[in-house]
């Protein structure tokens, strides 16, 4: 054993001397390509003295990057997150700045704006070098994957041998999208898993479609995932008259007061109380480890650790400079590729400038590194239960269209991430079972205003005899990433105000995807078609016939609630499974789905779904969004579900597996299979070596 540590040792010096060797070659030819910067006096020096500055100057930096990048990422914590980012490049140019300083050869200058280049390039090299050097070293690989760890326990008690349990979700991914990608090779590691490749070797997980409820959407779905209720969530976004206030569910205000309802409600703290860990979510399951959550962002104590991860992640020079070159290039993507369909005037399209790059490169690289970096320290760290959403697809899939070539690539590297995560897991304390799955797909077609001209909102106001404007304004698109962002930045209210109507009899119109919800603020209770009509007689008319509406759901004196289609269709929810009406054309379980939202408290005065054409699958957003989710009709109720085959089937044969409620009760049960009698040290080991095999 003492031969096997010293030759660990002697195997890092070795390591850590062709690190430098090569940090040095890349400080010399550098010096040689930029005017700015130079390894020598204005006076010449021998070739010794030039190797000697740059091997000093090389030793210098990467020491500086090892002990002094850790302590200013710490003391710039409390600087916005997605600013630290930014920052990385200057950070890291001051340091090569410090290096050359001390360099006693008294040589070595460079400009400012040249250390940056300089240093990221080095940065670069260095890391590459040294995962190349540790690729066939499982112990250098497990040590580096620990530097990884987002958050350590303060105590190291005996990890548990039972498996663990990860669930991944891939935010908007629906199951006909992944079945497309795996088929099309844009998903290898998804593919191995489910014999989809064409090899030899045997399937380890099954896909397992689901369905959501009426509200296909994030807040929804991870809320009955996590803390086993939905109740009472309409929508993304909707009125609370007895409140006063507009509930949005990546607002970190009303995300939390949805946790704190769906505790009350089922009186349980959610499904990762018991050693968990949640990463990049709305909600915390009750976990005992949170980063980047959002229901805690808004909060400003010691107890707050919604950023943590983001320390974790930047504290590592190597990690800040390879996931800010990432961020540029996506930015630099994002304009291309936004040009590109321009150009080709492909339809439908929405505008994509503005900050939008910047959001759009946060999905899709912070968010996507840091979480899985974080996650690689849950199970380094030999965590029980990890939930983790990664959001790019979704994001990307809003403004480029859920079948793109934009949200394809997109695809491709969550696969990659997913690979990562198995790799760890091969290096992990005890065993895991990786489950990956989504909380609801995204249904394509053009926005109700691109069709029309006008929005949800004027199509309301003219039914009210209002003023409509001239001009119709674009409606907010509110999305998981653009929330993660605002956490970031420490500006996590979303829209607090801007629904507020200028006069309280004016309608308060709400968007959530192909869902809208109207509601009149100065009348307390849920209105009932009976005062609806007497108030503004050719409202519900005006939006059951329009052809880009579906079907209406309102409440009712004479029949408790009814749905409304056109030509003067109103069909009682009692008889709707005996003639669904409007509700055909949208599927099995429309009539449960709609029925149910109608008994929430807070659904709105008038829920208003867009059409949908059954033959392609499309939908019209009521946001500008050209991948849409929130509603009913097509791929956004129906995500997938991805489970090892040595845990129970989700569902019985022939059983539907339907909505956000029933997966919480199923992962609660794989949670309990898993924690039965424990692993043998031996057995676990040998399992292990195996999988490493």
């Amino acid at each position: 054993m003492r031969g096997v540590g010293w030759r660990r040792i002697a195997s890092q010096i070795g390591r850590s001397v062709a690190v430098w060797a090569v940090s040095t070659l890349t400080m010399l030819a550098l010096a040689l390509l930029l005017p700015d910067f130079r390894l020598q006096s204005a006076d010449g020096d021998s070739a010794t003295r030039i190797a000697l500055t740059a091997a000093l100057g090389a030793g210098a930096f990467g020491i500086l990057s090892a002990v002094v990048w850790p302590l200013l990422v710490r003391l710039l914590l409390l600087v916005p997150a997605l600013v630290l980012g930014l920052l990385v490049f200057f950070l890291n140019g001051s340091l090569l700045l410090v290096a050359l300083r001390l360099n006693p050869t008294g040589r070595g200058a460079v400009a400012p704006e040249t250390a940056v280049i300089v240093a990221a390039v080095m940065s670069a090299v260095a890391s590459a070098t040294g995962g190349a050097l540790a690729v066939r070293d499982d112990e250098a690989y497990r040590h580096r994957l620990h530097r990884l760890a987002a958050r350590r326990r303060r105590t190291d008690p005996p990890c548990a041998t039972t498996p663990g349990l990860v669930v991944l979700q891939l935010d908007g991914v629906g199951h006909d999208v992944l079945t497309r990608a795996v088929a099309k090779g844009l998903m290898p590691a998804i593919a191995r898993r489910l014999a989809a490749d064409g090899g030899t070797r045997p399937a380890t997980h099954r896909l397992t479609p689901w369905h959501t409820d009426w509200s296909s959407q994030t807040g929804a779905s991870q809320l009955g995932i996590l803390h086993g209720s939905t109740y009472d969530v309409p929508a993304f976004r909707w009125y609370e008259k007895d409140r006063g206030e507009v509930m949005v569910c990546n607002r970190p205000t009303s995300a939390a007061e949805l946790q704190r309802r769906a505790v009350a409600h089922t009186g349980d703290g959610g499904l990762l109380t018991e050693d968990g860990a949640s990463r990049g979510n709305l909600f915390s399951g009750g976990a005992g480890e949170q980063a980047l959550v959002l229901s805690i962002a808004g909060r400003r104590s010691r107890e707050n650790r919604s950023r943590a991860g983001y320390f974790a992640y930047f504290s590592d020079p190597a990690n800040a400079v390879r996931t800010a070159l990432s961020f540029v290039a996506e930015v630099a993507r994002e304009i291309g590729e936004s040009l590109r369909a321009r150009i080709r005037r492909q339809r439908p399209r929405v505008s994509r400038g503005g900050l939008y790059p910047l959001v759009r490169a946060f999905a899709t690289v912070v968010e996507r590194d840091v979480v899985v970096a974080a996650v690689m320290g849950d199970m380094l760290a030999g965590r029980t239960a990890v939930y983790a959403d990664l959001v790019a697809y979704d994001e990307v899939a809003h403004h480029s269209g859920p079948h793109s070539r934009d949200a394809e690539k997109v695809l491709t590297r969550l696969d990659r991430s997913l690979a990562l995560l198995a790799r760890v897991a091969d290096h992990a304390p005890r065993p895991y079972r990786l489950v990956v799955l989504s909380d609801h797909g995204q249904s394509p077609g053009e926005t109700f205003r691109a069709r029309y001209g006008l929005t949800l909102g004027d199509l309301v106001r003219a039914g009210c005899g209002l003023h409509v404007p001239r001009r119709a304004e674009h409606t907010h698109s509110g999305t998981e990433a653009r929330a993660a962002v605002r956490a970031a930045l420490r500006r996590p209210v979303e829209e607090g105000e801007r629904h507020r109507p200028a006069r309280r009899r004016e309608p308060v119109v709400l968007a959530s995807g192909n869902l809208g919800l109207v509601s009149f603020p100065d009348v307390r209770h849920r209105m009932t078609k009976e005062e609806i009509d007497a108030r503004h007689p050719a409202l519900l008319a005006t939006l059951a016939d329009h052809p880009g509406v579906g079907f209406l759901l309102v409440a009712s004196e004479a029949h408790d609630g009814v749905v409304l289609g056109p030509g003067g269709t109103e069909i009682p929810l009692a008889d709707l499974d005996r003639d669904p009406g409007p509700l055909a054309r949208f599927g099995s379980g429309a009539v449960e789905a709609v029925r149910r939202t109608h008994s929430f408290p807070h659904t709105a005065d008038i829920m208003v779904n867009s059409a949908y054409e059954p033959a392609d699958g499309e939908v019209l957003a009521f946001e500008e969004q050209i991948g849409s989710h929130g509603g009913l009709g097509g791929a956004q109720s129906r995500p997938f579900l991805m489970s090892p085959l040595e845990l129970s089937e989700p569902a019985a044969p022939g059983e539907r597996l339907t909505g956000a409620e029933q997966v919480h009760h199923v992962l609660r049960r794989w949670l309990g299979e898993l924690s039965g009698p424990e692993v043998p040290l031996g057995a676990a080991a040998v399992e292990q070596d195996e999988r490493a095999a």
